[in-house]
């Protein structure tokens, strides 16, 4: 499974670099500047949490759990759910995506509870 998550989150990394340049120079002069905050808050979620999914996937080769995989997984579905519904909003304009957004935060806040959970159960 750490092999899954480090690849996961490497394609995350790359896909992050190549969203945040094509905000940042295709899309400032063809989408409306409050669906660029939308695109650059998909950014930034994204970014901060393939860094999560790194640490718990460089983690989880250590000390491979139930929780760190949990995590993974969570985080994973957290930039999917959060931050794919912010780009596709900021594309689109389609509000009822926005439905989606609170269950990919809900997914990055279970993530850390479990790397939480994860860390507190490691040895001393």
């Amino acid at each position: 499974m750490s092999r899954q998550f480090l690849i996961i989150a490497a394609m995350s990394g790359l896909l992050l670099v190549l969203l945040g340049a094509f905000g940042a120079h295709a899309l400032e002069t063809r989408i409306p500047s409050d669906h660029l905050v939308w695109w650059q808050k998909a950014v930034s979620y994204q970014g901060i949490h393939t860094l999560a999914l790194l640490g718990t996937a460089l983690l989880a080769l250590q000390h491979p759990s139930q929780p760190l995989r949990f995590a993974g997984w969570s985080f994973i579905t957290g930039i999917l759910l959060f931050s794919g519904s912010l780009y596709l909003l900021a594309l689109t304009g389609q509000r009822g995506l926005a439905m989606l957004t609170p269950i990919g935060g809900t997914a990055f806040i279970v993530g850390w509870f479990a790397l939480v959970l994860a860390a507190w159960r490691l040895p001393r």
